[in-house]
């Protein structure tokens, strides 16, 4: 399989299917290039509050390994999550919109190395991650 971009695009559905938190979460992959995905999470009181009525952590730590997820994809690999560092730089508001661009930095034999950059409507930085990930197997594999 050379194209894995049309792949990861072409299976999202099923992605999302075998990924029911996601869904819960509403974030949505909105583009896929190679060795980078965006998406999109909006910012729910009845799913993301968190005690001081911003975004909880855990939901944007969730969108930022979600979207590196997908990006690792583009590789042809399949990620399994070592590691996530998040650096929190303001908070997130009720009923924004925090998008995510994820982009692969450093792509091995057996770990993928990713950075995200998370952003409220505005474009203004919410937080910034970096994720380890363990090249669990290859799409090529799996449709053999």
């Amino acid at each position: 399989m050379q194209n894995y971009v049309s792949y990861v695009k072409d299976n999202l559905d099923k992605i999302y299917a075998k990924s029911p938190f996601v869904t819960v979460l509403g974030i949505r992959i909105t583009d896929i290039k190679d060795g980078e995905a965006t998406g999109k999470m909006p910012v729910s009181p009845a799913v993301h509050a968190n005690f001081y009525n911003i975004a909880h952590g855990g939901s944007l730590v969730s969108l930022a390994d979600t979207v590196m997820g997908i990006a690792c994809l583009t590789t042809g690999k399949q990620p399994v999550t070592l590691d996530i560092n998040m650096n929190y730089i303001r908070a997130a508001q009720m009923d924004d919109i925090v998008s995510a661009v994820a982009k692969v930095i450093h792509n091995g034999k057996s770990t993928l190395v990713l950075e995200a950059e998370l952003v409220n409507a505005a474009g203004r930085l919410i937080a910034k991650a970096r994720g380890t990930f363990f090249v669990s197997g290859n799409i090529d594999s799996q449709n053999e």
